[in-house]
């Protein structure tokens, strides 16, 4: 297991040399965000964002995200275009050297809560997803805006969007679209040597009436039927696949990751408030609803020599900046997933 860290480049509050402090600190996940979504990466940009983690003695673990463009998702015919951008984005992310690409096929938006600072019982403040507020909330106001959405939609474009998915693509024609994607960049990601793993949608289930469908074993492993190879594979997280009770997160990582398939961990626990509401929570076991001593066994029933890194953690000691990218309780984080790992390890070895 290789102890990784989000980091949102020279704009980040958070410096590489705080990074590197943080005890077994190995990579960085990070990415280019001054190139718009759909197209190609060029090598100088990558190689300069290389050159600027190894001087900080931290390599680049995975790259998160190379963004794909909604017209890829929607099987629009522009599509082929951006595949071919994403194509050159591989081939140069390989010549680098960078290991692990992370993505998601989530329509529109990324990531989706409630509410960014909720304030927990002691004192601390989290990123929290509450069914009911969200069923009211309409993305085109402007009133739901997170860390890591693409904004540079106006709100007419924004309803357009989402007007064209409710039309044009429903779960199956979503599928259609994925597997045409993936058919086309996985023969490139195996030449360039980058393994794609793909993000689960999160939350697990549909949104403001868009189709989501990685979501659960039964899809995940109808995603990896996809395109049979050990490239295609999956970013497995924890805390999104876990705000679903029917997803049992433990037995599904140890399945996934013996078939080789698991190519990065987020790691973050998750408290359930309703059959579709959760904070998120301490990593630690007993303050939410995942066993994180049991994932990291399972991990240890593959041995996942992978990334992983300490996800979304909550805002403590007064740190202020992104909502749940604060350097002090993803340390915490950090520090406890290597111990329980260092732990689960050595017991083998007696």
């Amino acid at each position: 297991m290789e102890m990784s860290f989000r980091w949102y480049g020279k704009e980040d509050p958070i410096p590489l040399e705080y990074i590197r402090q943080i005890p077994g600190m190995k990579g960085i996940v990070t990415a280019i965000y001054d190139v718009p979504v759909g197209e190609a990466w060029p090598l100088d940009k990558i190689m300069e964002l290389k050159q600027t983690v190894e001087n900080a003695d931290l390599k680049i673990s995975v790259i998160e995200s190379v963004p794909v463009h909604e017209d890829i998702k929607l099987g629009k015919p522009t599509r082929d275009r951006y595949i071919e951008n994403y194509k050159t984005t591989l081939r140069n992310l390989g010549e680098a050297g960078i290991p692990v690409v992370c993505y998601n096929f989530m329509p529109v938006f990324d990531w989706t809560r409630s509410e960014l600072d909720y304030r927990l019982p002691d004192g601390s403040t989290a990123l929290i997803y509450v069914d009911e507020d969200v069923q009211k909330m309409d993305p085109v106001s402007g009133e739901l805006s997170l860390p890591g959405w693409d904004s540079s939609y106006t709100k007419e474009e924004m309803q357009d969007l989402i007007n064209e998915y409710k039309t044009n693509v429903d779960e199956e024609k979503l599928w259609q679209n994925l597997e045409y994607f993936i058919k086309e960049i996985i023969p490139v990601a195996e030449e360039a040597n980058v393994k794609m793993a793909i993000h689960p949608d999160d939350p697990p289930w549909s949104i403001f009436g868009l189709p989501r469908i990685i979501t659960n074993k039964e899809n995940l492993d109808r995603f990896l039927n996809l395109y049979d190879s050990p490239y295609n594979g999956l970013t497995f997280c924890i805390g999104s696949l876990g705000a679903s009770a029917d997803n049992d997160v433990v037995e599904m990582l140890r399945y996934f990751g013996k078939k080789g398939r698991v190519h990065f961990v987020h790691a973050r626990n998750i408290k359930r408030t309703g059959p579709r509401s959760f904070e998120e929570s301490a990593h630690l076991s007993t303050y939410g609803s995942l066993d994180m001593y049991e994932v990291i066994r399972s991990m240890a029933d593959f041995d996942f020599a992978g990334p992983i890194r300490p996800d979304h953690g909550r805002m403590i000691w007064g740190e202020e900046g992104r909502p749940g990218y604060g350097l002090y309780d993803r340390a915490l984080g950090a520090s406890y997933l290597n111990g329980l790992w260092e732990a689960e390890t050595k017991r083998r070895k007696k």
